[in-house]
């Protein structure tokens, strides 16, 4: 089912109207925005589950984009839940002036500035120029979406320890944009590497 609301924009500077679609619980998938007594929480996780006996149910784990609380909620497989309109757009990072990080919409050229809290981790793998994914609810932007893998420079390692040979043995480093993460004993100061940057995890040396 579709309905249209209006809604007040962040402020109450303008009124938009926005698509409300109504979905059943066992349609729910990963990445889904769900709009639950006027908040939005992004869905990490939903099964389904069909007892023997008793009424099928779907489990669904969720993170509130406002302050990134996890809550697990249990529904009929048939409940109506509203999932969230969320426009996704390709913009470019231009710099953070220290209120957030202003971003430039590629296709308009229109500036948001997204908060720190929705950068969150990510705040490290920012560039100047780079192009990331922001998803925007109502013009707000509530999440964004880096390249997977990043290459950086080793700035510092730690020694290997005598006998650490074996290719599993990973030792702590340091990268040029301030994040930890362990590399193989043979990386040192001055490798570029390649991470992944949702955890920062080594995936292997830059071939550039």
């Amino acid at each position: 089912m579709h309905a249209r609301v209006t809604l007040p924009l962040k402020g109450g500077r303008a009124i938009k109207e926005q698509e409300v679609v109504s979905v059943i619980a066992s349609s729910v998938r990963k990445g889904n925005i769900l709009e639950i007594e006027g908040r939005l929480y992004v869905v990490l996780s939903s099964e389904n589950f069909h007892p023997g006996k008793g009424t099928p149910v779907t489990q669904i784990e969720m993170r509130r984009i406002s302050d990134g609380v996890k809550v697990n909620e249990r529904y009929k497989t048939t409940e109506s839940l509203e999932k969230a309109f969320v426009e996704t757009r390709d913009h470019t990072f231009l710099y953070n002036d220290g209120e957030g990080y202003v971003c430039m919409d590629k296709e308009t050229f229109d500036q948001v500035t997204i908060p720190a809290d929705v950068i969150g981790d990510y705040a490290p793998y920012l560039q100047e120029n780079m192009e990331i994914r922001v998803s925007l609810h109502n013009g707000v932007p509530i999440s964004i979406e880096l390249p997977q893998r990043m290459v950086f420079e080793v700035v510092e390692t730690e020694p290997v320890v005598k006998g650490q040979t074996a290719s599993s043995s990973f030792k702590p480093a340091l990268l040029s944009n301030g994040v930890r993460t362990m590399v193989p004993p043979h990386v040192t100061p001055g490798t570029r590497i390649v991470v992944m940057t949702e955890d920062g995890s080594y995936v292997e040396r830059a071939k550039d």
